[in-house]
Order: C-alpha cells, then sequence, then structure tokens
C-alpha cells in the first residue's frame, strides 16, 4: 500500500482542500487514486450532510453551531441529544400525519351525512328545501347552488347523522315546486362558512334573501359593469362587493337587489356570458355588509 504524506495535518489539510498530496515509495502501481481516498474521507466524515435530519437546515444562521455541537464519535455519550432531537422530529411528522388523517376522517364523515339535491326549482329557497328533508332527521347546512348548464339548481343537504342521510334518499322523485327533485348520495362536503359573516340580526338575513353570489367574473370586466348586467336583467342594484385577487383567475361578487324577486331573477343569469367567461350565479349566505372606515391619525 502507498504511503500518504507523514504528516497528517497537512494530510487532512490537504483533504479540506481537495488537494491531498500522495507520495509514492514503491512504484507506481501503489499509487493511492487521489479522488477515491477523497471519497472515502467524505464519506466517513462526522459532519456529512447525511448524517443530519433534514430539520436542522431550518435555521440557516444556526447551522454552523449545530454542527459543531455533533461529537465525531456517534457511541459517545454527547449524541443523546443528537438522538433526541431525531426522535422530537420524528414525533412532529407522526403528528402531522395524524393530523391529515383526522382531517379526510372528518370529511369522509361530513360525505356520509350529505345527499346532493338536483332539478330543483328557481322558486324555492333553502329554507323550504331544508323543511322538505327536516322530517328525514336534524339538518345542519342546506346549501342551494346555480347551475349554469340547467334553468334548475342543485344542493347538497347536509344531516346530523348517517341515519337521516339514508332516509333522505327516499324523497327522491318527490314534487317540489314544479319539478321532482332527485336525491343521491353525495360525493363531496358541505364547505363551513365563517360565522362571523353569517346574518346577526333579522335585518341582515333578510338582506340574504335580497343578495346573490357571483363567481367566475373575468378579471377585465369592471364593478359598474357587473352592475348593469345585473340592472338591465334583473332589477335595481343597491350594493355590489366585486373582490379578487392576484392568486384566482376570476373573481367573485355579492349582488344585493331591491327587492328579492330580482334577486329569484338573477339566478337565471347563471351561464350566461359577462366578458369572456360564463358567470355562476347562486343565492347569498351573507349579506354585504357596509365597509368599516379606520379614523385617519392626526
Amino acid at each position: 500500500m502507498a504511503a500518504v504524506v507523514d504528516n497528517s495535518d497537512e494530510a487532512m489539510g490537504a483533504v479540506k482542500n481537495n488537494d491531498l498530496v500522495v507520495e509514492t515509495a514503491k512504484s507506481e502501481s501503489e499509487v493511492f487514486n487521489v479522488q477515491n481516498l477523497v471519497d472515502m474521507f467524505t464519506k466517513l466524515n462526522p459532519l456529512a450532510k447525511e448524517f443530519f435530519p433534514s430539520s436542522y437546515y431550518h435555521d440557516r444562521t444556526k447551522k454552523t453551531d449545530i454542527f459543531n455541537q455533533i461529537p465525531v464519535n456517534k457511541q459517545s455519550d454527547g449524541n443523546e441529544n443528537f438522538s433526541n432531537k431525531r426522535g422530537k422530529n420524528n414525533f412532529n411528522q407522526g403528528r402531522r400525519r395524524l393530523n391529515g388523517r383526522g382531517f379526510r376522517a372528518q370529511r369522509d364523515d361530513g360525505i356520509r351525512r350529505t345527499v346532493y339535491v338536483s332539478n330543483i326549482d328557481l322558486t324555492i329557497t333553502e329554507e323550504q328545501l331544508a323543511s322538505l328533508f327536516s322530517n328525514c332527521g336534524q339538518v345542519v347546512d342546506c346549501r342551494v347552488c346555480g347551475d349554469p348548464h340547467s334553468v334548475l339548481r342543485f344542493a347538497f343537504v347536509e344531516f346530523a347523522d348517517e341515519d337521516g342521510a339514508r332516509a333522505a334518499l327516499n324523497i327522491d322523485g318527490t314534487m317540489l315546486g314544479f319539478y321532482p327533485v332527485r336525491v343521491l348520495p353525495s360525493k363531496t362536503a358541505i364547505l363551513p362558512v365563517n360565522p362571523t359573516f353569517l346574518p346577526r340580526s333579522e335585518d341582515e338575513r333578510e338582506m340574504c334573501t335580497r343578495t346573490v353570489y357571483c363567481t367566475n367574473i373575468d378579471k377585465k370586466v369592471s364593478q359598474a359593469e357587473v352592475k348593469n348586467f345585473f340592472e338591465s336583467t334583473c332589477g335595481e342594484v343597491t350594493c355590489l362587493r366585486l373582490l379578487g385577487d392576484q392568486v384566482h383567475s376570476t373573481r367573485i361578487a355579492f349582488v344585493e337587489f331591491a327587492v328579492a324577486e330580482s334577486a329569484i331573477l338573477a339566478l337565471n343569469c347563471s351561464g350566461m356570458v359577462l366578458g369572456t367567461q360564463p358567470i355562476r350565479v347562486s343565492p347569498s349566505k351573507t349579506p354585504v355588509r357596509p365597509r368599516v372606515t379606520r379614523p385617519t391619525l392626526q
């Protein structure tokens, strides 16, 4: 075997600089392959990257200090802190996975307690639909939506338990308004509404009956154009809130009319093209509250 440079300190310095000098004493056949020797030292280096979990790299400012605290000998007593760190990190990962499983279980439970209702007459309100299904069990939520491909609408009705959802399937074919409703098991759960946005008084509940929720609005369409669109088709608009962000390619709007009849007519606009996009219109669960103006500092 070839002899490495006698001075070990100089040899280690050369390894760090990837410039190891090897002296041959006998013949060229005994010369070490420098790259293999460097690779060997790298794999045995206790400061190598693979010795550390990914959590150590989140805080770049403390990376160097953490490296200096790790002992060279993995069997030493000082390595207990390192093992605890790994154990804690693995525990957190397991807890995150558990939270994900819990969320999926909660979602699946909501799906089993929900039915999908279609062929809903435009004159039917959410209260009337919930009243129809109240004989099957306790209704905890009812969400009527506009169908852009039909003059009719669809809805999701959620019950307090699965027995109510199974009993609701027997209502399939019942006349509600001018059409027989169709009831099927739901493939999705109802997303909860932020309770701070829900009506807080009788006046706000009355406002909801005059308000529609409009989605898939072209970003190039202005608020004035949205107002003119609904006023020319449905009636006087008393308040309109057009919302959007940089993430979504379209915007949404809450349109409040002077009378509830105009809001019912606005549901017929679902599927009509506004700008370059067909809009979707459904009843609103939240009123359009006036914006709160913050007092300016003097």
